[in-house]
């Protein structure tokens, strides 16, 4: 066995070969493209090294003495069921492509292949599988993300962000679209937080009427309105010492505001019909899939209580622009749903993700579990293809983004198509765009773009 690691190293690959001058031609290729890789002369040795390495690819001959390659795949699938494997093959035919791919390999080279077509073939298997276990444990001090799915560097960078503010007590606002994991993040802060012993509530404020939601968020007592038979206790109260989550706070009816904003003020709530108040220490995280700055203009939306809401902001990217987590994202509910039936879906042919990964996707996350669900739900395969994936994206109405959001996707996206083009040069981008720059700066703000940032992306690329 050897391990080659050169530098500035990306994924780690396991190569399985009983001819030893193609394991030292097959690393050498690897590592030149910047690759860790380790080599095993038989499958018993690639299953030992497995025990003590983490690859992210494993490329075995599929003709070996012993355990031969699909015998490999197996135990593979076994115990790291996430693991892409590549079958090697001198004695290729089509029927054992079909088979083997049908089985969960990731693909199957002819050998002998040109080196392109195996650098290519490398790079699609680690880009589209979930090779970045979500199940790893994770260290004491990870665990406050452990339900957060994710190896993008944009979601990387908000943890980071979302782990610093967690330290502090100031309100947060998660900025969103819908169906992008919400009230996920804001568990992670609270567990994260000093707060993380108490109690973690969440309500949707769109979801309660605007009767309820007082008494639902600071109780009420015996008597106070028709059918209050019993003294209730409000989140508020309940969450005491914990993180209160307030989930589509930009749809709260104006009315309630006004008694949100004094209950923030005074740290103290008074239930319906009592005519004393109690004292709470709540940390608020609210969050809005809403422009709330638009809703403050169009005074739908108090602008103190923003202000007091909007100590800290965090913007919670669509999985448009997140794309890499896709894998794991839907490997995760695969086999969520074979917890919960008794389904043999193994996972999704190479076509079948890459048209996952590349969908719009308007309904986040949780339209991408419903994809997922329901084509493990109408699949007799042991793997996904791409027209059941297909058909069952064809099927949603909801494929199709609103008005207002599709207006948003297009204003950020030519607003960065400018300051891409002018360098980050806000004179001549608005320019171009037929606007002053006190008009562009705030279309900039609204979209959180940064012409900084695009100045030193290229500066860098000079």
């Amino acid at each position: 066995m050897t391990t080659t690691s050169p530098p500035n190293t990306k994924e780690h690959i396991l190569i399985v070969d009983d001819d030893p001058s193609l394991l030292r031609l097959l690393s050498i290729r690897l590592s030149a493209a910047g690759y860790q890789v380790s080599s095993a002369e038989n499958a018993k040795q690639a299953l030992g090294l497995l025990k003590g390495t983490q690859p992210q690819l494993v490329i075995s001959d599929l003709r070996m003495e012993g355990m031969d390659g699909m015998a490999l795949f197996e135990k593979i699938r076994q115990s790291h069921p996430n693991l892409p494997v590549i079958i090697m093959t001198a004695h290729g035919t089509i029927p054992d492509a079909i088979n083997a791919t049908k089985q969960g390999v990731f693909s199957f080279l002819t050998k002998p292949f040109e080196s392109q077509e195996l650098l290519d073939t490398v790079e699609q298997a680690i880009h589209l599988q979930p090779h970045s276990s979500y199940t790893a444990d994770q260290s004491s001090s990870e665990s406050w993300r452990k339900d957060i799915i994710s190896r993008s560097a944009i979601m990387s960078s908000l943890l980071q962000q979302a782990k610093q503010v967690a330290k502090s007590d100031f309100s947060l606002l998660i900025q969103s679209q819908s169906g992008t994991g919400k009230e996920l993040l804001a568990k992670a802060i609270h567990l994260a937080s000093d707060r993380r012993d108490h109690p973690f509530t969440a309500i949707n404020c769109a979801a309660i009427p605007e009767q309820l939601l007082e008494s639902e968020l600071f109780g009420h007592k015996k008597g106070a309105f028709t059918g209050a038979e019993r003294n209730h206790i409000g989140l508020f109260e309940a969450s005491n010492g914990g993180t209160l989550f307030l989930d589509e706070i930009g749809d709260m009816p104006l009315n309630f505001q006004v008694k949100l904003l004094r209950a923030l003020q005074e740290k103290e709530v008074r239930p319906l019909g009592s005519t004393t108040s109690i004292k709470i220490d709540v940390r608020i995280i609210s969050a809005t899939h809403r422009n709330l700055q638009k809703s403050i203009v169009e005074q739908t939306f108090r602008e103190d209580l923003y202000y007091r809401l909007n100590v800290v902001e965090l913007e919670l990217p669509p999985l448009a622009e997140r794309r890499e987590d896709i894998p794991l994202l839907a490997q995760y509910f695969l086999d969520q749903s074979k917890k919960q039936s008794n389904n043999t879906v193994k996972g999704f042919t190479k076509e079948a993700m890459e048209l996952l990964i590349s969908a719009p996707w308007p309904g986040n996350i949780r339209q991408l579990q419903n994809i997922v669900e329901q084509s493990i739900a109408l699949s007799s395969e042991t793997m996904i293809n791409e027209a059941q994936i297909r058909n069952a994206l064809r099927d949603k109405t909801a494929q199709l983004p609103s008005f207002q959001e599709a207006r948003d996707h297009f204003e950020r996206d030519y607003l960065a198509k400018l300051l891409n083009i002018t360098a980050g040069n806000v004179s001549q981008a608005a320019k171009i765009a037929q606007r002053n720059r006190t008009e562009f700066y705030k279309l900039l703000n609204k979209h959180h773009l940064s012409a900084e940032a695009f100045r030193e992306e290229k500066a860098e690329q000079s």
